[in-house]
């Protein structure tokens, strides 16, 4: 009896032995050949906040999958609704982009669409180089003029293709209000998602704005109604409605954070940016967990340090960022300043930006002093 009981623990652990010698090493080797899993980056921010230079940044780096303003598709197809009500569809899409799965551009575009159909394509470097397009090498920095000449020819296929292998996907959205929307993204096991929130001081948001009026019609009018959006007070309608949701999404983020936030949000003001563009850059680059290289650390000094005046809608040229950003206190009337920090009043108090009391005092104030005390 005693016998037959050893015989029986002594097969156990054969076959336990067995199961850890063939089965365990196995497992290891295969985690070990497992493909990390991709950071997903989103640059949240509004229309005319410098959001297409900060995407940048990040579509120039080597191991980044960029996307500028996918959702754009999504406004163009429904563009009876209001924001509120595409909040959804929206972050479908984006969610979909950041898993690499282009089908669900299927529903915004025809049967029939090539790369080239994508909005703003030609800013995404991965879409200018292998295996989206063979003509530029992968560490190219790539001008959206260039890529726009030769790479357009290419099937949508590559589109998915490409983002399949990266490390990083970041896309640069404006059309989200509210935060809380994107909660179900950030508790998804599925995704690494960090969220970039990019302001600018209303002032000059309402003064390059103004300079592309047209170009923003209609998501002016899906963003407040195009009742609103007409007369002298539709444009601070407008700029009303923006200001608010950064203080409810900065303070969703930082103020009022759930523990799935903590270390996957950043505010980040586009006047630090062309203030010192090289430590802001290296900056999100940690948050995002990318090396800063030296090509990469040159062309952000180079872009920035431009003669180019930026006046054009999605012109992300070589500029003097630092003039360029503060030319609202020269040609903005202090009638409208004073209109734009009236209905923008809470969101420049939460985010730094120093109300000016006077046209003299507009013009004459340095650059540092625009910034409350208490700002970074």
């Amino acid at each position: 009896m005693v016998k037959s009981r050893r015989v029986q623990v002594l097969l156990i652990l054969v076959v336990l032995s067995f199961l850890l010698i063939h089965f365990l090493p196995c497992s290891n080797n295969a985690h070990m050949g497992e493909k990390p899993s991709p950071v997903h980056i989103l640059i949240l921010s509004s229309w005319r906040s410098g959001s297409s230079f900060t995407g940048q940044i990040f579509s120039q780096h080597p191991s980044v999958f960029y996307l500028m303003e996918p959702a754009w598709h999504v406004w163009v197809t429904m563009y009876q609704n209001s924001a509120k009500v595409l909040h959804m569809a929206v972050r479908d899409l984006v969610r979909s982009v950041f898993l690499c799965d282009m089908s669900v551009f299927d529903a915004y575009m025809s049967s029939q669409k090539k790369k080239s159909d994508l909005f703003q394509w030609e800013t995404s470097r991965a879409l200018c180089s292998p295996p989206a397009c063979d003509s530029f090498s992968r560490s190219d920095i790539i001008t959206a003029g260039n890529c726009k000449t030769i790479c357009g020819k290419y099937p949508f296929s590559k589109v998915e293709e490409a983002c399949k292998t990266y490390s990083h996907v970041a896309i640069k959205e404006v059309r989200f209000f509210d935060l809380k929307v994107l909660y179900p993204l950030l508790t998804d096991p599925s995704l690494n998602l960090k969220i970039i929130h990019l302001v600018r001081d209303p002032r000059a948001v309402f003064r390059s704005r103004e300079n592309t009026m047209a170009d923003l019609k209609r998501d002016s009018n899906i963003v407040v109604g195009s009742q609103k959006t007409k007369g002298e007070m539709g444009p601070y309608n407008t700029m009303q409605v923006i200001c608010k949701s950064h203080v409810e999404i900065y303070k969703a983020g930082s103020q009022a954070a759930p523990s799935f936030l903590k270390d996957r949000y950043l505010l980040v003001r586009y006047e630090d940016i062309v203030r010192d563009p090289l430590a802001r850059a290296a900056q999100m680059y940690r948050f995002a967990e990318l090396h800063f290289t030296p090509e990469l650390q040159k062309w952000v000094h180079n872009i920035t340090h431009g003669k180019g005046h930026g006046a054009q809608a999605f012109d992300i040229g070589s500029r003097d960022a630092l003039r360029v950003s503060q030319a609202w206190r020269k040609t903005l009337p202090f009638q409208k300043i004073e209109k734009v920090q009236n209905v923008c009043k809470d969101a420049m108090d939460l985010l730094g930006y120093r109300i000016v009391q006077s046209e003299e005092e507009q013009k004459n104030m340095s650059l540092d002093l625009l910034f409350a005390q208490n700002s970074s």
